[in-house]
């Protein structure tokens, strides 16, 4: 339960040293810059890094883009589990050496993206060829050139109707309604178009045009030359743009080989324009540069001594002043630090608060375990993720931990699916009835079966949950009495002790309370008194302490009223871990369900067919989503119930300035 204490660092060196200092202690990772404000007058400034950034911004921008297009046209094949393997290790040798080639691989990344600007342009033409050859398609006959001028007082027209038509129709058509002289031939015709030219005097353009818009007349292609050339030329064309098209994708496949290259020239850039902002946060004269920031008290003088030892420089260490905004590192043991995300996906602990992760750990787990209850699905969670463990072992930190909470959640699954008899529910019983005949064979729980004895398991849960809440309050006593308030914490956790504890004491002397709960047992006699002095003194000094702030005896009584009303929020948070048992017995009803379905043809082939589908994909679909729901509901309980009694939080998460990469982390291997 450790928040590790933090030493506020100071580094002066020259300026000869400053880049090796930078890349010395990005590599490191531990420690977080702090802005060093310049002062008028002074020989420091602040050096105006934006240049370089922006340029190491547009190169690792056009290291994406080269591989955004690697991945259109070569698509890495990657392994199912790739995700969990984390970024490729390389030695600050191998780093070095990878650096001295960054112009070439840039060179490489534009000639990537210059392929496909060229690729892009051919294709947005391929379209316009193509409509036109459609277009063309039925003019293909026509001896005449689309463009022909007719004679001196003659003119041509091309056209077409979205109607069957003959050459009589169109003579016939025109003659009657513009008394023109035409002659007219069909060039292609079918039921939805029908193709034609018409020949007509030049002063009778107009009226026939007239006609024919009246018909539907769409104008032929705006093309030059017959038809039949034209779509040789336009298809050869077509051919040609394709073949260039398939010319640059193959180029671009032959250099699928530089992908790792450019993904390192990605990461170097970024890694570059991190350098380039933790500048921008330091003071620098002609000659030195001063450093400030933070890191733990634990590597604190080890870097001290490794920066002296490396480079010309004085490194000052001091503990941060009271009120200053540190950052929060958390350390604990291998047991707990899984569930440190869940602390931090809430909020870190404030100044002066201790870290709630061990306390939570046991709970965490053993509710997770309880919800999900099956041993079938613990041993598939924890095997799972204990193969993933142990098969990379570079996977991001991050990833390690949600990993590793996982597999203890899983161990709890097994342990309590163990204890109420379910193991992929009654697949045992089950299968041993339908395919074996042998309905003796059972796994028989170690302790009940929650679907048999459901008040039992609400009895348990609600004892569980009343533990869990008191263990907060106790978190938040500890807490006064640590810092020296002992006073308040008599006023805020002890009357709630007495209070809600004597209520629940009060409830177990009323034998409808405990007959509707199955208890077996009612408590008498000195027990009630016992009770109600609890009740009272804890409503009591509740009522005269919640509102000690005001000075006004009034408003103070009017606020400890409405403190002690807080009793009913006691009574919602037990009933919230009643969840306990809902979702226990939904992963085992639904466990059930599947196995019965599974079961209904009984020992024939097909019936071990069917029993093998359902029992596969019911069961996977049912540890998915009851898995989901474990976790969440878990979360929740912590949230609400747990960190709502003691737990304020607001603390800053450290940001170290270190290698944020995607694809490469630069270390020494660690054997």
């Amino acid at each position: 339960m450790a928040v590790m204490p933090m030493k506020q660092v100071l580094i002066c060196g020259m300026q000869q040293d400053q880049s090796a200092v930078l890349a010395d202690l990005q590599q490191q990772g531990v420690l977080e810059i702090r802005s060093l404000k310049q002062e008028e007058g002074g020989v420091f400034f602040q050096k105006d890094t934006a240049k370089n950034r922006e340029e190491a911004g547009q190169t690792a921008l056009l290291a994406e883009q080269a591989l955004a297009v690697l991945d259109q046209y070569v698509p890495e094949k990657k392994e199912l589990l790739s995700f969990f393997e984390g970024r490729i290790i390389l030695s600050p040798a191998e780093y070095e050496a990878k650096a001295a080639h960054r112009q070439e691989i840039q060179s490489v990344a534009e000639q990537i993206l210059s392929l496909s600007k060229q690729i892009g342009v051919l294709e947005g033409e391929i379209p316009k060829l193509e409509q036109d050859l459609m277009a063309l398609a039925p003019w293909e006959k026509l001896d005449l050139p689309l463009d022909a001028p007719g004679t001196k007082h003659t003119v041509f027209l091309f056209g077409s109707v979205p109607r069957a038509v003959t050459a009589q129709d169109l003579m016939r058509l025109l003659t009657e309604q513009s008394e023109a002289e035409v002659d007219v031939g069909i060039v292609s015709s079918s039921k939805e178009q029908t193709c034609f030219w018409i020949c007509c005097f030049k002063e009778k353009k107009q009226e026939v045009e007239a006609v024919l818009q009246q018909e539907g007349l769409i104008k032929a292609p705006e093309l030059t030359g017959i038809p039949a050339k034209k779509r040789e030329e336009l298809s050869l064309k077509l051919k040609e743009k394709k073949e260039a098209i398939a010319a640059l994708t193959e180029e671009i496949r032959c250099l699928g080989s530089v992908r790792a290259d450019l993904q390192f020239l990605q990461d170097a850039s970024q890694m570059a324009k991190e350098r380039a902002n933790a500048q921008q946060e330091m003071l620098q004269s002609q000659n030195v540069f001063l450093l400030s920031g933070y890191l733990t008290a634990k590597e604190a003088p080890m870097i001290q001594a490794e920066l002296e030892k490396r480079f010309d420089v004085f490194v000052e260490l001091n503990d941060p002043a009271p009120g200053e905004d540190v950052p929060v590192v958390l350390e604990n043991h291998p047991l707990v630090a899984p569930v440190e995300g869940i602390v931090e996906s809430y909020s870190l602990p404030g100044p002066g608060e201790r870290d709630p992760s061990a306390v939570m750990a046991p709970f965490y787990y053993i509710l997770f375990g309880l919800m999900l209850s099956d041993a079938a699905y613990g041993l598939i969670m924890s095997t799972a993720c204990g193969i993933c463990l142990k098969k990379f072992p570079h996977m991001e930190q991050g990833t390690k931990k949600f990993l590793q909470m996982f597999f203890w959640c899983g161990i709890s699954t097994i342990f309590w699916g163990l204890m109420f008899g379910s193991f992929f529910g009654d697949a045992v019983n089950v299968i041993a009835t339908t395919f074996f005949h042998r309905p003796d064979i059972r796994l028989a729980p170690l302790w009940f079966e929650p679907v048999s004895l459901p008040m039992k398991m609400l009895v348990f849960s609600f004892v569980l949950g009343i533990i869990h809440l008191f263990t907060g309050l106790g978190m938040k006593l500890y807490e006064c009495i640590r810092s020296g308030h002992v006073a308040d914490g008599i006023y805020d956790a002890v009357f709630w002790y007495l209070l809600v504890g004597g209520a629940i004491l009060y409830l177990l002397t009323m034998s409808m309370f405990t007959n509707m709960l199955n208890l077996g047992f009612t408590l008498s006699g000195v027990a009630v008194y016992l009770s109600a002095a609890m009740v009272l003194v804890g409503f009591v000094g509740i009522v005269l302490t919640s509102g000690r702030e005001s000075k006004n005896w009034g408003k103070r009584l009017l606020k400890g009223l409405y403190g002690a009303y807080g009793i009913t929020s006691y009574l919602s948070d037990i009933l919230s871990y009643s969840r306990l048992l809902a979702l226990g017995l939904a992963t085992s009803v639904i466990s059930t369900v599947f196995n019965q379905m599974g079961s209904m043809l009984g020992d024939t082939l097909p019936g071990v067919i069917l029993f093998i589908l359902v029992f596969v994909i019911g069961h996977a679909l049912n540890l998915a989503i009851n898995a989901m729901g474990a976790y969440v509901h878990t979360n929740r309980l912590q949230f609400v119930e747990f960190f709502g009694k003691f737990y304020e939080g607001g603390g800053r998460k450290f940001s170290p300035f270190g290698i944020h990469t995607k694809y490469f982390n630069v270390k020494e291997e660690t054997k």
